[in-house]
């Protein structure tokens, strides 16, 4: 199995690799100090790697956060000095184990083969499900809306819309150009703008990621205007940008 390791402690990468170059069904492809570069990476090579083996603990973004972040990953094996996230960790199927540090060598081998079940598991599904035609995705189709302003309906281009901002019982709706104050909810505009497009990315704000101009740790610049970017959805907003 090919594998890569999420740590940011050199000390910590160097014993998983180790343990990995004693283990002959193990390949390790590449390892990272952070998640942030462990995705770039991933964005490009996820159908090669079977197996992370990731810390918890890491600055900024968690191993919860990546594995929030990724699509379908692979198998995972979390390893960490801390015992009191082993209840969470069992709620993604995509974690197989749960390694405490120090680690030793027999409950590592334990470990990888679990890994190696599961991806049996799952060949043996995929050969033996039969074949089914995958139901089609409703497609985002709203490209503009009206708003009461002043008993004048306004029309508003759904690309021309930066961010969208409650305050209280109204939004504020800024777009390239202007900005119109609507007698409205966060959730009801929620609904009709396109999901290709838009986010919420904080309990007050939905934004365009296509406007997004910088992002800087839980934040983001649109235009002049820095919104705030909540720890719960930040996973979801790194999912979708295209990050090389």
């Amino acid at each position: 199995m090919n594998c890569i390791i999420i740590d940011d402690e050199a000390m910590a990468r160097a014993i998983i690799a180790q343990m990995i170059s004693k283990d002959p069904s193990l390949v390790l492809a590449a390892e990272f100090s952070n998640a942030i570069e462990a995705i770039k990476y991933l964005n490009g090579n996820s159908e090669n790697i079977d197996l992370i083996f990731l810390d918890i603990h890491m600055p900024g973004f968690t191993g919860f956060d990546f594995i929030q972040t990724i699509k379908t990953p692979p198998a995972v094996i979390l390893i960490t000095s801390d015992k009191n996230f082993a209840i969470e960790a069992f709620e993604y199927e995509c974690i197989v184990d749960y390694l405490v540090k120090p680690l030793t060598e027999d409950r590592f081998l334990k470990a990888v083969r679990k890994a190696h079940a599961k991806k049996q598991d799952l060949q043996q599904v995929a050969t033996t499900a039969p074949s089914s035609v995958e139901q089609e995705k409703p497609v985002d189709t709203t490209t503009e809306f009206y708003v009461n302003i002043d008993r004048r309906l306004i029309k508003i281009d759904v690309a021309s819309i930066n961010l969208v901002e409650a305050k209280g019982d109204y939004i504020q709706i800024k777009t390239e150009t202007k900005n119109y104050t609507v007698h409205s909810t966060l959730k009801k505009i929620e609904e009709k703008l396109p999901t290709s497009l838009f986010l919420k990315v904080h309990r007050t704000y939905i934004i365009n990621i296509k406007k997004i101009i910088d992002i800087e740790d839980n934040s983001v610049l649109i235009a002049k205007d820095v919104i705030p970017v909540s720890r719960a959805n930040r996973p979801e907003l790194m999912k979708r940008l295209n990050m090389l």
